[in-house]
């Protein structure tokens, strides 16, 4: 690994040929925290050489994540882990069980260089799009998914780009939402509906709240007939909180309605939003003067409102040092039954 800190979305491939994907940035001593995504397999959609891949997380859903973790138990009891820091348990790769660590910003490298296949002619073409309207580098993007893994194929895989740092991930969401590029085009409204309807179906949210996320939602759309999505990383300066920093403690559950006072953080996973006026709707009455921060580990509820605004959140609360609170929403403990909602239809009242 050398001195690059591990980053949301690398990957690992342990011992037994598992793919693993790393999530967040907090990692205990030696081991590294991240989720189940593909398994070798007697058949599959994915295959690397003679080697097929079947996906053990269809789509991210903290359900879906828990079902892994008790799936990893039963199977492989050396990849769930008890973390004394945050209070969990989880799916903790230890280091001398990884075979390959893949970094994103590499394989994008040589994608560049050298692609070999039409799906990786596609990647340096958008990957040329974007930095001719944005401005920044190739090397400030990398691939991830079954393109990073080198099991993709290119009849149906997509195309999953990571931009590092924040002030890169701001022009790229400018650009995309100025709709600078023609070769790049937004889902069109039937699909969206059809992805409102699903959200609103596996998450505690109206078809209302889930067309203003989809409205949100800058970094999904086509480049031509490709589906892509983008996901802002931390660069390593933007990484600040080390192991043991904080340790978190589980204090049960709280829904607060909250102005959001900082959401520059919240173009990441996990999205940050720092949070002041608190009204507390249940739980623990010191949320109403403890509650610091809002935390989402569920990317629906990522970048989903600015400075100034009103959420409603429902998650699971937490002391951190013992000194404040953070309410953290896509935790294994509630599975999926949190949620941040902008505060819509109060405003519809107003």
């Amino acid at each position: 690994m050398g001195e690059r800190k591990p980053k949301d979305r690398d990957f690992i491939q342990t011992k037994e040929g598992m793919f693993f994907c790393v999530t967040g940035y907090l990692h205990t001593p030696g081991k590294y925290t991240a989720y189940l995504k593909y398994s070798p397999a007697p058949m599959g959609k994915w295959k690397s050489g003679e080697i097929w891949y079947r996906r053990e997380l269809e789509y991210y859903h903290v359900g879906n994540v828990a079902d892994t973790i008790a799936y990893l138990e039963r199977n492989y009891p050396q990849y769930v882990h008890y973390c004394p820091v945050r209070g969990i348990k989880f799916s903790i790769v230890p280091w001398e069980y990884v075979r390959k660590y893949y970094r994103p910003e590499q394989r994008l490298k040589e994608i560049l260089e050298t692609p070999r296949d039409a799906l990786e002619e596609e990647v340096r073409a958008f990957v040329s799009e974007i930095t001719a309207y944005t401005g920044i580098k190739g090397e400030d993007l990398g691939v991830t998914g079954s393109i990073l893994l080198g099991i993709h194929d290119s009849r149906f895989s997509d195309i999953d780009l990571l931009v590092y740092g924040v002030e890169n991930a701001l022009k790229v969401r400018m650009a995309l939402k100025e709709g600078r590029s023609a070769r790049i085009r937004p889902v069109a409204e039937k699909a969206l509906e059809e992805w409102c309807a699903s959200v609103a179906g596996h998450f505690p949210l109206s078809l209302k709240e889930a067309r203003y996320f989809a409205g949100r939602r800058w970094n999904y759309g086509f480049f031509e007939d490709r589906y892509f999505s983008i996901h802002p990383t931390r660069k390593d300066d933007e990484i600040r909180e080390n192991y043991g920093d904080r340790v978190y403690r589980e204090k049960g559950v709280a829904r607060v309605r909250t102005v959001v006072s900082d959401a520059s953080e919240s173009l990441f996973t996990p999205a940050v939003y720092r949070v002041e006026d608190v009204e507390a709707l249940e739980g623990d009455e010191e949320v109403r003067h403890q509650l610091r921060e809002v935390v989402s580990y569920e990317g629906l509820y990522r970048d989903v409102v600015d400075d100034g605004e009103e959420i409603e959140a429902r998650g699971k609360l937490e002391s951190v040092n013992k000194r404040y609170y953070r309410l953290v929403i896509g935790t294994t403990m509630l599975r999926g039954e949190g949620y941040i909602k902008p505060a819509i239809e109060r405003e519809a009242e107003g």
